[in-house]
């Protein structure tokens, strides 16, 4: 196929055979938006299902599952950075009024990555190359900043601001407490969520691949900073590698990534925390599980200007695309103690944990009061919020600006050294007390569910063949009546009754011959084909087809349970099925 036929072609099976479709398509669709058709919605919950086996239900001793709203309050996405920081830079054409995302707009043209540049940088490289808009050929104005939040009202109150959640993540800080005290205050913890995120993309196109609302699959992973914990499950990976492309290979001008031993990553600090690279090698063995081969995916380590406000190291996990190249199917983040403190800060809630010591210690600590008296008259209303602002400093700033009588800035305040005192005192402690640090690997199911098709289709003999691993195929069995005779149905309704019970989805299908019955069957990636004739009414066989190889076996009834079982669920061939054979 030629470049871009492939992904025409999932788009047009998508519609044809009710996988997915573009929203509200007799208005003319929205940008952005795509229904999921019946086979499409049972891909993506299996696809959802081999994640919650593989993260969860295989980690259950330190990860569990909850659910949260997607709907939080302004408060919360102001803890935790969103209102100032989830933003994307935008142009307008001065001439036709068209919008553009700025960095996919120079990208395109330039084929260089500019994430992350700010507004000067990505106007002098829009001048320097005299980028033009693509539609009408007009001049761009200012670069400007578009928050991606989808803002909203939450009751009839004017004021009572509510933001529909872009992650995940954030119930599940909130929640950290709760969660931590009931699964009896152990560490590490991991907090899973599936559930439906919205972000206002500028200009979403690539189908599935970019949507303004989606699927997202995450946990968040709570550990002692001090004491991760890791070792172990390092260990039991030992022959595990992982394809790398490092921020540093990067800056080199490298696009090739290169092989790591787990082990190697951890030691040589190439992934800051062990649990990121356990993780990350997880993740790794999720997409083989999925269909995609180690060598078309592999991690790239964000540069400091692409990452998230709150994270301190971040990979993307890439798969290749026929068209699209190499797109990011996950998010590897190093959170540290970022959101947990944030949300301490904004709520006054003590979020933090305690462990007992075997033998106390003892250290210099620096403590900060704020005098409220000083600071109420000074900046009225505005005093609680600076209190909070003045408490998060460095106290070691705090001290020094003390000591030499110096005024310090926090935001377009001024704080006099007598609005705050500092103590430096020798302390024993008997517990420790500390905020846990934060690993985040997070998932589009969408995006997967795309990846997955793009990585099963085959073509075999001039007919489409989704060779998906047949756990994830939306439907299991295709049952066909050989003849459309009264007894043959009539049997062959009866199996498929016998094969619903037993909780397998099942297509029947008798209208045309055998043969185009097959090919709509391996079309829509049915991995096991059943066939009523002749003699199934004489003996109670059928014939059981493979949907990649096309070979065919005869297996009774009495045992094609346990058969069937053995195909779908273990992938065992036909071949390796010869016991419950009969001739």
């Amino acid at each position: 196929m030629t470049t871009g036929e492939l992904a025409d072609k999932i788009f047009e099976i998508g519609r044809r055979r009710g996988f997915f479709w573009q929203s509200y398509e007799i208005y003319g669709g929205v940008a952005g938006f795509y229904d999921l058709g019946p086979y499409g919605l049972l891909l993506k919950n299996n696809i959802i299902e081999e994640w919650r086996k593989h993260f969860i239900l295989e980690h259950q001793e330190m990860i569990v599952e909850i659910e949260t709203p997607i709907i939080g309050p302004e408060r919360v996405y102001i803890a935790s950075g969103h209102v100032e920081s989830f933003t994307d830079p935008i142009v307008k054409c001065e001439s036709c009024g068209k919008i553009y995302r700025t960095d996919h707009l120079i990208e395109e043209k330039l084929n260089i990555k500019v994430e992350g540049l700010g507004k000067g940088a990505l106007e002098e490289i829009i001048a320097k190359n005299q980028i033009t808009c693509p539609t009408c050929g007009g001049r761009f104005g200012e670069v400007q900043f578009f928050n991606l939040l989808f803002k909203t009202q939450i009751g009839p109150y004017a004021g009572h601001v509510g933001y529909v959640r872009p992650e995940a993540a954030q119930g599940m800080f909130l929640a950290f407490k709760r969660v931590y005290q009931a699964m009896r205050n152990r560490l590490p913890l991991g907090i899973a969520q599936i559930g439906r995120v919205a972000r206002n993309e500028i200009s979403p196109r690539q189908g599935v691949i970019r949507l303004r609302e989606f699927t997202i699959m995450e946990f968040e992973f709570f550990f002692d900073p001090l004491e991760p914990g890791a070792d172990e499950y390092i260990a039991s990976k030992s022959d595990s590698k992982l394809r790398i492309l490092t921020a540093s290979a990067r800056k080199r001008g490298d696009s090739k990534p290169q092989e790591y031993r787990l082990e190697e990553v951890v030691e040589e600090k190439i992934v800051l925390n062990p649990w990121l690279a356990y993780w990350m090698s997880e993740s790794q063995d999720f997409l083989v599980k999925l269909g995609i081969s180690r060598e078309n995916q592999f991690f790239e380590e964000k540069l400091p200007e692409e990452r998230a406000h709150y994270s301190a190291q971040t990979f993307d996990q890439l798969v290749k695309t026929e068209r699209w190249g190499w797109i990011e199917v996950s998010g590897h983040a190093y959170r540290t103690d970022y959101d947990l403190k944030r949300h301490m800060l904004e709520s006054g809630k003590d979020l933090y944990i305690t462990k007992q010591l075997k033998e106390p210690v003892k250290r210099r600590v620096t403590i900060v009061r704020v005098n409220r008296s000083e600071l109420g008259r000074r900046f009225g209303a505005k005093a609680g919020e600076l209190e909070k602002k003045i408490l998060s400093e460095d106290p070691q700033k705090l001290l020094e600006a003390k000591k030499r009588g110096l005024v310090i800035t926090i935001g377009e305040h001024e704080i006099l050294p007598s609005m705050y005192s500092v103590e430096e005192k020798e302390i024993e402690e008997k517990v420790r007390k500390f905020i846990p640090h934060v690993i985040e690997p997070s998932f589009g199911s969408e995006r997967l569910l795309y990846v997955v098709l793009e990585h099963s289709l085959r073509v075999k003999d001039g007919r489409i063949i989704l060779s998906l691993p047949r756990r994830l195929a939306p439907v299991k069995v295709a049952l066909f009546p050989l003849l459309s005779r009264e007894d043959m149905v009539s049997k062959a309704r009866e199996i498929y009754e016998m094969l619903k019970s037993w909780n397998y989805t099942v297509i029947y299908d008798d209208s045309g011959s055998i043969g185009r019955r097959y090919a709509r069957a391996d079309e829509l990636g049915v991995p096991a084909a059943i066939t009523v004739d002749h003699r199934t009414l004489e003996d109670d066989t059928v014939t059981l087809r493979d949907r990649d190889t096309w070979e065919q076996i005869r297996l009774g009834l009495g045992n094609l349970r346990e058969a069937l079982d053995e195909y779908i669920w273990s992938e065992k061939s036909l071949k390796e099925l010869s016991s419950y054979a009969v001739k």
